[in-house]
């Protein structure tokens, strides 16, 4: 009787999870997750910068992805705290002593159906949005299925629109997508204005 009530109650966590979908890399690390979180509010990585990550940052592969390179991090969060983003010219810029360049983007926001979903394998996506507003998507594994091979670091994926998740960029916040985390990016908001300034970094992802 209770194995048999143990079976029901895994079956029954199972059709929640494929009914809440699949959006980032799960942990079933509880104790890893809550230390993650701590580490994330605290801020010891922000070398000055004032932007909080966003409610849709994996706080355990931000954690676990900053202890495995922290110099990277490091270099990167220093960089975006010591230059003026909404000043600076657009364009890319070098990070001093690291492979790593800044793009400073103006651009525009479009229509959902013209903006491809996408993820990355060797490298994290670092989206600020500086200027404007900006609405990310974030698409379900459960629904969605690859429509092109990696070219060379991106891929692209077919997906259910009504599984997708959508927030809107603040100017106090920044996103991380990371190789689990199958986004899309530059989706017209609800308001009139659809310019933006956006600021990207591209972080090596470490096995």
């Amino acid at each position: 009787m209770k194995k048999w009530m143990m079976m029901m109650v895994a079956i029954a966590i199972g059709c929640m999870v494929q009914a809440q979908g699949v959006y980032t890399k799960p942990c079933t690390d509880k104790a890893l997750e809550k230390k993650a979180q701590k580490w994330m509010k605290k801020g010891k990585w922000r070398q000055g910068f004032n932007a909080n990550p966003h409610a849709s940052v994996n706080a355990v592969e931000f954690y676990t992805q900053y202890l495995k390179n922290p110099a990277q991090w490091e270099a990167m969060f220093r960089w975006l705290a010591n230059n003026d983003l909404t000043a600076i010219e657009g364009g890319k810029h070098a990070i001093e002593g690291t492979s790593m360049t800044v793009s400073v983007e103006d651009s525009e926001n479009g229509p959902l159906e013209k903006r491809r979903s996408e993820s990355h394998k060797t490298h994290i996506d670092f989206q600020f949005v500086v200027k404007g507003c900006e609405r990310f998507g974030i698409i379900d594994h459960e629904t969605s299925k690859p429509n092109s091979k990696y070219r060379p670091d991106v891929i692209h994926y077919d997906y259910d629109r009504e599984k997708a998740r959508f927030y809107d960029s603040t100017t106090d916040s920044f996103f991380l997508f990371f190789p689990d985390d199958w986004h899309i990016a530059k989706i017209n908001t609800d308001g009139d204005d659809q310019n933006i300034r956006v600021v990207v970094v591209k972080l090596d992802y470490v096995e």
